[in-house]
């Protein structure tokens, strides 16, 4: 028989979040991590819901032609209250690590952001900002004012095994097709739709490419009622824990290199919400321990959920252009997202740069009930290994 669903919280193996050193993670919080899920919450296809419905289903062309219902321009007050907020906290001399709500205040701001993270946690899961003076401020200070801003949405998480909370997207020239060593954000190759670890991701655009370099983004509840219609033997492959995600090398002493999970979840609880977790850059990369016997290879059944859903995110999707200074925000629980392939200026132009935050939202503040057993820690999710302390570079590395 499968096992209950259940409201109870899942057993951390250690108090994580009260003991992380001062003098190693600044705001005392320390990112938990990739890990696999809880597997005794993981439910049969059965169990899922037939449809999805609220406001969490939306379609492209309810958008499309309407952009005032997806976009915010920032006003002239809004963009005082960051600037004098960013000013105070640099005459602090605080390192932008320990950036928080409680020394970063806007006073007006907080209650717009406050129901604008309700939107993004429970509703259409999406802003596009636009108004953000990066090319007044400069990095540093507008590096400043966009952490501070997410301080409103979630808690910042590591991004990688280098403990960067202030992540920048940009080519750096590596190889794209070591899809087993590169993360693909430091190329200028297309990223399929997907979901990244941490429950909200923020995306600050520096700079534009020559050509390319577009954001797509799509309702994962939409693509699941449009699988169960169209498809209902894929959505039931993606619900099965027969996936193996890899971790690129980015583990800790004793981690596996790779994870046992599902695609598609159901949040603890008896009402649990339809939650997606997917790249498959790193599904695919896996060929050196699948060839080896280590771990099963791609069945039939699982290339063909990989063909299909990308099809039909695409098909479904709503496509945006970054403008210097645009800033979007998106849910990583029910939209998934993609880019097209990029060409930079030549020298001296800039090349294409975005300022990225992967943001958390832990149960108890609101955020969903994931079946794993951080879903209670500030920081749950992101990439941290050993004890590498936070960095947040203002540019690439």
């Amino acid at each position: 028989m499968a096992p209950a669903l259940t409201d109870a919280l899942p057993t951390a193996p250690h108090n994580l979040a009260s003991t992380a050193p001062r003098d190693i993670f600044p705001d005392g919080l320390k990112t938990t991590g990739q890990h696999p899920p809880l597997y005794d919450h993981i439910v049969p296809f059965d169990r899922f819901p037939r449809e999805i419905t609220g406001p969490t289903v939306w379609k492209a062309e309810d958008y499309r032609e309407n952009p005032e219902k997806w976009t915010h321009r920032f006003t002239e007050e809004q963009v005082e209250e960051l600037s004098i907020a960013a000013d105070a906290f640099l005459a602090s001399k605080t390192p932008l690590t320990g950036i928080s709500k409680s020394n970063f205040t806007l006073p007006k701001l907080a209650e717009y952001l406050e129901t604008l993270r309700k939107d993004i946690i429970d509703g259409k899961g999406f802003i596009l900002f636009k108004g953000f003076p990066v090319e007044k401020w400069g990095n540093h200070k507008s590096a400043v004012a966009y952490m501070g801003l997410g301080t409103y949405l979630g808690y910042f998480v590591s991004q990688n095994s280098r403990g960067h909370v202030l992540g920048h997207v940009k080519d750096l020239g590596e190889d794209s097709t070591q899809i087993d060593k590169v993360r693909i954000y430091r190329t200028n190759a297309r990223q399929f739709f997907h979901a990244d670890d941490s429950d909200i991701v923020g995306l600050l655009c520096i700079a534009k490419a020559l050509e390319g370099g577009e954001s797509d983004i799509v309702s994962s509840h939409h693509v699941y009622n449009t699988l169960a219609t169209e498809r209902p033997d894929v959505l039931k492959t993606l619900t099965e824990p027969i996936w193996y995600f890899d971790r690129k090398g980015e583990t800790s002493k004793g981690q596996d290199e790779y994870i046992r999970t599902s695609v598609i979840y159901l949040e603890r609880g008896d009402q649990g919400r339809v939650y997606t977790k997917w790249d498959p850059y790193y599904v695919r990369s896996l060929t050196r321990f699948s060839d080896a016997g280590i771990i099963p290879p791609l069945s039939d059944a699982q290339q063909e959920a990989l063909k299909v859903l990308e099809e039909t995110c695409n098909r479904l999707s709503l496509h945006m252009i970054l403008d210097v200074g645009d800033i979007q925000f998106l849910a990583n629980s029910h939209i998934l997202h993609a880019r097209t392939s990029y060409t930079d200026h030549a020298p001296p132009t800039p090349r294409r740069h975005l300022m990225r935050l992967w943001l958390a939202t832990p149960e108890s503040e609101g955020g969903w009930k994931l079946p794993f057993w951080d879903s209670n820690e500030k920081k749950r999710g992101g990439i941290q290994v050993d004890d590498q302390p936070p960095v947040a570079p203002l540019d690439a590395e």
